[in-house]
């Protein structure tokens, strides 16, 4: 079996201990510095942003500018546009990174492991020879690619692409 590399920074945050603000992702959005943005794209509508805890290299979330917790409220152009959003985004990913597969998928509610009451989309670049999903979902591995750099390689991607 693999060697992990235990994550203590993921854990504090899922436990609680969070920025002192009422929701990251909107404080992502408002360019607060109380939090550290990884964001490589934003519109009218969406921002996309490298996960602080990625499963993956490259693993993105995708999250409405408006404040918003279920996918009921996205609005018919929101969710229009995350579904065009979502298949760009992949694209980008299989340029940048070549993985062989992604998951891309909502986690709702804390049984299903969200730990952000804001609406997001998890993309997460998929390889060969990996454990699987819900065996990387429990517990934390190394990820070769720091998150800030992956932010660099992804920004100039999406400003091709989508500019």
């Amino acid at each position: 079996m693999g060697k992990y590399l235990f994550n203590t920074e993921k854990i504090k945050y899922v436990r609680g201990e969070k920025p002192d603000v009422d929701c990251i992702l909107c404080a992502i959005r408002d360019r607060s510095e109380k939090v550290r943005s990884l964001e490589v794209f934003r519109d009218d509508l969406f921002i996309v942003s490298v996960n602080l805890y990625p499963f993956n290299p490259g693993h993105l979330i995708i999250f409405p500018v408006r404040h918003i917790t279920g996918m009921n409220q996205l609005s018919d152009a929101e969710a229009l546009r995350m579904h065009h959003l979502s298949a760009s985004t992949i694209e980008i990913l299989r340029e940048e990174f070549n993985p062989s597969g992604f998951n891309a998928g909502y986690n709702l509610g804390s049984g299903s492991g969200a730990s952000i009451p804001h609406i997001h989309m998890h993309i997460v670049p998929r390889y060969e020879n990996e454990v699987g999903f819900l065996d990387v979902l429990a517990g934390t591995r190394i990820v070769v690619v720091d998150p800030r750099e992956a932010v660099e390689r992804l920004k100039k991607r999406f400003e091709t692409h989508l500019s």
